[in-house]
């Protein structure tokens, strides 16, 4: 028996639980729960659209330092499509790039080249955005599946 180990939910270090429910809201994230005990706990949950994994926001859950979470990969059948909403909502979103090896996206931007991975294939086209905390996010464009998957 396989047993399935599903990820579904990330806990993002935030320093304002306000500005990032406003802008999780903004980049149209589905608030699920808001919720706050009164006493310095607090939980906003969100959904991306189309997304089995969602993120929480708060104060009291968490000792990471806020803005540290990087590399999320937000999985899009568009990139330039999702860019253009990100930029429509406010949001600044890099340029469209891939990596120079082809194989994932490099640590900072030393090895990225601007434009569409050549002949768009799956799997090798970014963009990067971050919240208002500087946490990390990565657009990936996939549009076909390796097997498996």
């Amino acid at each position: 028996m396989v047993v399935e180990y599903k990820l579904e939910l990330v806990v993002l270090p935030v320093s304002d639980v306000e500005r990032a429910k406003e802008f999780y809201q903004r980049i149209g994230f589905r608030e699920d729960l808001d919720y706050g005990d009164g006493g310095g706990f607090r939980v906003v949950h969100f959904t991306p659209p189309g997304s089995n994994c969602s993120i929480v926001v708060g104060s009291g859950i968490g000792h990471a330092a806020p803005g540290s979470a990087e590399n999320l990969h937000l999985v899009v059948g568009d990139i330039e499509q999702a860019r253009a909403d990100l930029v429509s909502r406010g949001v600044e979103v890099s340029e469209i790039f891939h990596d120079a090896e082809g194989v994932f996206h490099h640590a900072g931007d030393e090895k990225r080249v601007p434009g569409l991975y050549p002949g768009r294939r799956s799997y090798g086209s970014f963009a990067s955005f971050h919240d208002p905390d500087g946490n990390g996010f990565l657009l990936q464009e996939v549009t076909e599946r390796l097997a498996g998957r």
